[in-house]
């Protein structure tokens, strides 16, 4: 990066000392910005509330012993999941310890190396079919609509072989948009321990449009079961994951199980490669120079052929980049199953435990030009290093994200076929501001305009 770049948009930290009150009221308006800036350069940080602790890491040897060394003694905290609960139930997202375990183990046998090549054909045509719409679009869009349909298209193609198109995916599509605008997350319970026989509270629309989507999501698991029954069932990944046993006991995911697994593989399959995909084109953007080799590196893709992956290396440091500077999922909450001691502090059992990828990624001490956007550090010692220490867009450990590898190849590949056909420009006058609710979009949106680039020479691109 040279100075004369500018640098890639980054929320304001707050004042340094904030009232419980205000910070909560910070919290709800944007997770990133109610955060001080001494978290980008803090090893530990201490949060004191009446109701219980907070300690947020970004020590690396500390976040490897939560997500890698001892994951049991680390479950994931219970605050974050109470605003999701209606929508994803007991969900792999959601649970701890024995249960969690079990679900793994059913689901992890669907998103294995070999599936993602099963799956290819079916994320190319879904990219194929978002090309369609953008040649009808206009050159003015709000990237994030777009990316949002294009993710949406891959999760159902994939998952349950229909597209977007189809009346139940269309419905569940843009019920999750109402639902997501009711911020889900922000609940009272992240902030207050409550029994559990006290009610919960949520916006207005959270609760109607969550069982809206768990009905919808319950009629496509119903026929697909019916279809399995009768071998009809085509092979995509639900079909994979309704027939898979536990190899411990034997056991299939039943109805109920079936839909909470599914809402979260759209509420994080969906809304994560959504996010990613709209950063990284407003990030081409910004800098044409990296967005023409990608474009250039792009006319390899001529069909729906998965080795065309192995081809992408520029497009995978860019995304990769993208993930860095804006991780979907901003921070991830655990909780200590018993009394600690971290760098000379005594962490009580029941404390919370903080891992943000947004300030890891971000870190003052770890990272070669932190705040700046270059996909040539993925080849520089200080990249590699801090890529095994201090890189976690997918968690890591044992709780890894499951479809990891899947949101890599979607998200190279859709990057790669937009900017194959497409040149990108930003359309507003001012930067985009980064904003965390479920993940981390714009808080006005990312306004693009798109300009159809002529094949390159002897090039043949499908469409549908």
């Amino acid at each position: 990066m040279t100075a004369d770049l500018p640098l890639p948009p980054k929320p304001p930290a707050r004042p340094k000392r904030v009232s419980l009150w205000r910070y909560a009221k910070l919290f709800r308006q944007d997770i990133l910005s109610a955060q001080p800036a001494r978290l980008y350069r803090a090893w530990m940080a201490e949060f004191r509330t009446p109701f219980f602790r907070s300690y947020l890491m970004n020590q690396p040897d500390l976040v490897d012993t939560v997500l890698r060394q001892r994951p049991d003694d680390f479950p994931k905290s219970d605050r974050i999941a109470e605003g999701l609960r209606p929508l994803l139930g007991q969900s792999v997202f959601v649970t701890n310890g024995d249960l969690w375990k079990r679900q793994r183990r059913i689901i992890d046998p669907a998103f294995e190396g070999g599936r993602l090549r099963e799956t290819f054909a079916a994320m190319f045509a879904a990219g194929e079919a978002g090309l369609a719409r953008l040649k009808h679009q206009g050159d003015l869009v709000e990237i994030e609509e777009v990316t949002s349909h294009l993710a949406a298209d891959v999760i159902f193609r994939t998952l349950f072989s229909i597209p977007i198109e189809h009346e139940t995916a269309s419905a569940v599509f843009h019920r999750f948009r109402d639902y997501q605008r009711s911020q889900p997350i922000m609940n009272v319970a992240a902030f207050v321990p409550m029994p559990r026989w006290m009610p919960r509270f949520f916006r207005r629309g959270t609760r109607a449009n969550a069982a809206e989507i768990r009905r919808l999501i319950a009629s496509l698991t119903h026929k697909r079961q019916d279809e399995i029954a009768v071998g009809t069932a085509p092979d995509d990944l639900a079909t994979k994951i309704m027939t898979t046993r536990d190899p411990e006991t034997g056991d299939l995911f039943d109805a109920d199980e079936m839909v909470d697994q599914v809402a979260i593989f759209f509420l994080a399959g969906h809304e994560t490669s959504a996010s990613a995909l709209a950063w990284a084109l407003y990030l081409m953007a910004l800098y044409p120079q990296w967005q023409e080799k990608v474009a250039t590196e792009a006319q390899a893709i001529t069909g729906p052929d998965f080795s065309v992956i192995s081809k992408l290396r520029l497009s995978r440091d860019v995304f990769r980049e993208t993930l860095r500077l804006y991780p979907p999922v901003p921070m991830m909450v655990r909780e200590t199953a018993c009394p600690e001691q971290f760098r000379d502090r005594d962490v009580a059992k029941g404390s919370q435990v903080v891992l943000s990828p947004w300030h890891l990624h971000r870190h003052e001490r770890l990272w070669d030009n932190p705040d700046g956007f270059d996909p040539t550090r993925w080849q520089s010692e200080n990249g590699k290093t801090c890529q095994r220490e201090a890189y976690i867009p997918f968690s890591a450990g044992s709780r890894v994200c499951t479809g990891a590898g899947f949101a890599m190849v979607e998200g190279v590949l859709l990057l790669s076929m937009i900017l194959r056909d497409f040149r990108v420009e930003y359309a507003d006058d001012t930067p985009p501001v980064p904003v965390a609710h479920l993940t981390v979009r714009s808080k006005d949106g990312i306004k693009l305009r798109l300009f159809p680039r002529a094949p390159a020479d002897g090039a043949t691109h499908t469409d549908e």
